[in-house]
């Protein structure tokens, strides 16, 4: 289920956007100042943020901006101001879309959807999401939570196999031969210290043992 943030400081619209997004089928926390936002946004992971302008203590430009210093995730500015250079700033901060009030909840669903079809497409090539765990190949780092992950090289790429081929058990042989290379001699019970560390640092249980097999991430339920 995908995560929004709603940040927006009038009640009535808190309360509108929030029961059409949980209608369409999103998980929905709302902010109602800018450092509320920037609070909630640092304890948890969002899919996508409806951002108001005109709030109380940060406004929506200083909100927008202490994000994208830490993420990449689509913003949608949701605001009165409908002039040129208000929508110039929004999209200099590298906003997603800016909707101007009174807005249409069903326009306002689909540019939504658009926008996180966008992003989906875009990440699919470099992040893999997994329940509360993102793997990033371009950083080449684990986070749970947004909590990175200190992981050895070859733990990270243990686990960059195991869901890159989610509901598929992997032999100790197939593990060994993707990251060991096809001339490795030792014993093969290395793979089982490497998951027993893996584990550990994961702290949750993603990582199944097929006994007499291999191991296996479960396909996330969607």
């Amino acid at each position: 289920m995908k995560r929004i943030l709603i940040v927006e400081d009038e009640i009535d619209i808190q309360e509108l956007l929030s029961a059409y997004l949980r209608d369409a089928g999103y998980a929905v926390h709302i902010a109602s100042d800018g450092m509320e936002a920037i609070d909630n946004f640092n304890k948890s992971c969002y899919d996508l943020v409806l951002l108001d302008i005109m709030l109380p203590k940060i406004d929506g430009f200083g909100v927008c901006e202490l994000i994208r210093r830490e993420s990449k995730v689509p913003i949608i500015m949701l605001t009165a101001l409908d002039n040129e250079k208000e929508q110039i700033r929004g999209f200099d901060l590298e906003i997603d879309d800016y909707v101007t009030k009174p807005f249409s909840m069903p326009v306002l669903l689909r540019k939504i959807a658009a926008v996180l079809r966008r992003t989906n497409t875009v990440q699919s090539n470099n992040i893999i999401e997994y329940k509360e765990l993102k793997l990033d190949t371009d950083a080449y780092e684990v986070k749970i939570n947004d909590t990175i992950l200190d992981l050895t090289q070859r733990e990270y790429e243990l686990l960059f196999e195991l869901l890159k081929n989610q509901g598929r058990v992997l032999t100790r042989e197939v593990i060994l031969a993707k990251l060991w290379g096809y001339d490795f001699y030792g014993d093969d019970r290395i793979v089982d210290s490497h998951i027993k560390n893996l584990r550990k640092k994961l702290g949750l249980d993603y990582v199944e043992t097929v006994r007499g097999v291999g191991y296996r991430v479960p396909k996330e339920d969607k």
